[in-house]
């Protein structure tokens, strides 16, 4: 089930981000955040932020691994695509970015040293609905 993040979710939402350090470190505490549940257990989260009206910027998005390669990444990603959707994602990150690649998000720019630990650039993202 996907669904609006409660406040009783951010412990899960800790221990999912500590166990994914491939994904941005964002504190979802005043984003919006939607969270995907299975057998009532926290198991993945998507963090966003409304840039404009219209657009929006994914700042987080992660699954705890032993729920990778189910789909709940595309769901969750899927429930934030509406207008114009940016992120970043780590240079080195491939499988991200065949990921994103494949809901139509296309390749804008990069942004060297934006990431630490490591030092990494990003890419910068741009999915668009009509």
């Amino acid at each position: 089930m996907i669904r609006p993040a409660r406040p009783d979710d951010f412990p899960a939402i800790a221990a999912i981000q500590r166990s994914s350090p491939e994904a941005a470190a964002w504190d979802p505490a005043g984003y919006d955040v939607i969270v995907a549940e299975v057998d009532k257990r926290v198991v993945g989260f998507i963090v966003t932020r409304v840039i404009t009206e219209g657009e929006r910027e994914v700042l987080n998005l992660a699954v705890a691994p032993e729920y990778r390669r189910r789909g709940i990444g595309r769901s969750l990603l899927r429930s934030v695509l509406h207008g114009t959707v940016f992120l970043e994602v780590r240079e080195s990150n491939q499988a991200a970015r065949l990921f994103y690649n494949s809901l139509g998000f296309q390749e804008l720019s990069c942004r060297p040293a934006y990431y630490d630990n490591p030092l990494e650039g990003a890419i910068v993202l741009k999915f668009h609905s009509c």
